[in-house]
């Protein structure tokens, strides 16, 4: 049997206690992966694409749902299943907490939002109106994170010439609106998330509402 020198030995314990805390930190922060909201009628997939978390409806309670509150008419038929939710959020300095816009379908309506993972099971959603009349939920993972990949750093097939605030104005897009798609090929050796029996959404980087311009 090894016997290591006191102080040696309390070194390796600090040292292992340092690594564990870092590697629990890295895990808690990452809010990639499928989230069930509050009251429990959707999942929500979180990903990077290109520098930036998105969020689309990955799952509904009740299929075939249609986004009937959006204030462009020409929009109310598109289906909720794979219409975007977070809408490209930045990374804030120094903490783990990322900044943009949220879709709430129930009104048709954007407003600032932040996320923040609270440990590696729950996200926390906080959104504000003009900085004020402040509200939010906490959702619970569903899924593992998901890997990056070149189709969410590059979001391949990108529709350029739409910007994000046209996207947030519920510009139209060609040759058509968010649906289902089916997941980008992957490199060969290449790890993936596992995906929910039924899924398809696959790789929300390439759906159309979000890689018009997350290229």
């Amino acid at each position: 049997m090894l016997h290591c020198p006191r102080t040696i030995a309390r070194t390796i314990a600090y040292s292992g206690l340092f690594l564990a805390t870092g590697l629990g930190s890295a895990l808690a922060a990452d809010p990639t992966g499928d989230w069930k909201v509050a009251d429990g009628v959707a999942n929500i997939r979180v990903a990077q694409c290109n520098g930036s978390m998105w969020g689309a409806v990955a799952w509904e309670q009740t299929p075939g749902g249609k986004d009937i509150h959006n204030p462009d008419a020409s929009r109310q038929t598109r289906p909720t299943l794979g219409m975007p939710i977070l809408i490209d959020m930045k990374k804030k300095a120094g903490v783990d907490a990322w900044e943009g816009q949220v879709y709430n379908a129930k009104d048709g309506q954007f407003y600032s939002s932040t996320i923040r993972p609270i440990g590696t099971d729950q996200l926390e959603i906080q959104g504000c109106v003009l900085g004020f009349l402040c509200g939010g939920e906490t959702w619970t993972r569903v899924a593992p994170p998901i890997p990056s990949s070149p189709a969410n750093s590059m979001a391949k097939g990108a529709v350029k010439g739409t910007t994000p605030a046209q996207a947030k104005a519920g510009a139209p897009v060609s040759p058509k609106t968010t649906g289902s798609v089916n997941p980008a090929p992957k490199p060969a050796g290449q790890k993936q998330a596992a995906a929910p029996s039924g899924d398809v959404v696959g790789d929300i980087c390439l759906l159309p509402d979000i890689a018009r311009f997350a290229h």
